[in-house]
């Protein structure tokens, strides 16, 4: 039962983790089925425990619990016109000890059952509190036009992140935005990947509202490589697939794009080789460059890149700009950094 916990804690960390990924690549059905999974197995595992308590342990608690009451009231029926020894009163105050055990653990398991309670309504007021609105409009995303009208941004009410920000991106254009630590440019990336609801303004991706794209449609047409890349304890295969009904062929592709081709031949299986947890088996520049093969081998009409270079050496950089550079034809490209050298 224990391995199954900590199968779940493992499970719940690397989505945790990975959310923004996850979401990114609309994984998060395939992600829910395998902690069900998880879920599913250790409830069955505490459910056989909890049965093998309820019908052996607790019932020879109460069979011995009763068996000493009435061994204590016949040794004081037969001994009622004697004295009582020592020894006597002691075992009979042991006993009563003994009889009171079982109160005692109904009050501990009581106790227990309210916290539980307590954790529950906390648990499903989340699960019941409101979900992220999607438009209907499924149509894919064609040019990768980006427009971006009078947008005011803030997490609390009372604090604006961002005011009044105008931005307009032709198709298949490159756009940097640079700026110091804190300055909103991590904030509009999330927005225009459609994490948060806007405050005030709008924003349009090939001339139609952000907010009347269905799910599916923005998640196909925009993409985006964070700078601490999710690498999930999976093989170098699954990392790019994210479950996705993805060819072989296609992860060699991006896998040639982004300079990895060479690595993943190397490795003992290929792409089936596991990659260890958090991808530890990788270097930081090579997690980078699988988290950009895992983009690429999907082609989004509108691709961000957030700090994807900021700590990386010059090798892996010119491997990104070798990769972003055959891509850029049919790609409108947002790059984030907090220097301008870091661009040119």
């Amino acid at each position: 039962m224990r391995a199954y916990l900590a199968d779940i804690n493992d499970g719940f960390n690397e989505i945790i983790n990975g959310m923004s990924v996850i979401q990114q690549f609309r994984q998060q059905a395939r992600f829910g089925e395998r902690m069900g999974e998880a879920s599913r197995s250790h409830y069955m595992a505490r459910m056989q425990t909890l049965r093998l308590d309820g019908f052996l342990l607790r019932p020879l608690l109460s069979l011995f619990s009763s068996l000493i009451l009435c061994g204590l009231l016949m040794l004081f029926g037969f001994s009622a016109s004697g004295t009582i020894e020592v020894g006597v009163l002691y075992a009979f105050i042991s006993y009563l000890g003994r009889l009171n055990e079982p109160l005692i653990e109904l009050t501990t398991q009581q106790a227990m059952l309210q916290q539980a309670v307590v954790a529950g309504e906390r648990v499903f007021e989340l699960m019941d509190g409101p979900r992220q609105q999607y438009g209907n409009d499924d149509r894919p995303l064609q040019s990768g036009t980006i427009e971006v009208d009078n947008v005011s941004f803030a997490y609390r009410d009372d604090n604006l992140v961002l005011k009044n920000i105008n931005l307009s991106v032709p198709s298949r254009n490159f756009v940097a935005l640079v700026g110091h630590t804190g300055s909103g440019k991590s904030t509009l990336a999330s927005l225009l990947m459609g994490y948060y609801p806007l405050t005030e303004g709008e924003i349009r991706l090939d001339g139609r509202p952000l907010s009347s794209l269905s799910h599916s449609a923005l998640r196909q047409g925009v993409a985006m490589v964070q700078q601490d890349p999710v690498v999930l304890a999976d093989t170098f295969l699954a990392n790019v697939t994210l479950g996705r009904d993805i060819s072989e062929e296609r992860v060699w592709q991006a896998l040639e794009t982004v300079q990895l081709a060479e690595l993943a031949r190397s490795m003992s299986d290929g792409i089936y080789t596991p990659l260890g947890e958090q991808g530890n088996n990788l270097s930081v520049g090579q997690k980078q460059l699988l988290a950009l093969a895992r983009v690429l081998v999907e082609t989004p009409q509108i691709l961000i890149l957030d700090e994807a270079t900021a700590s990386i050496d010059s090798g892996t950089e010119q491997a990104i700009q070798h990769a972003l550079a055959a891509v850029r034809e049919h790609t409108t490209l947002v790059v984030i950094a907090h220097r301008l050298s870091t661009i040119c």
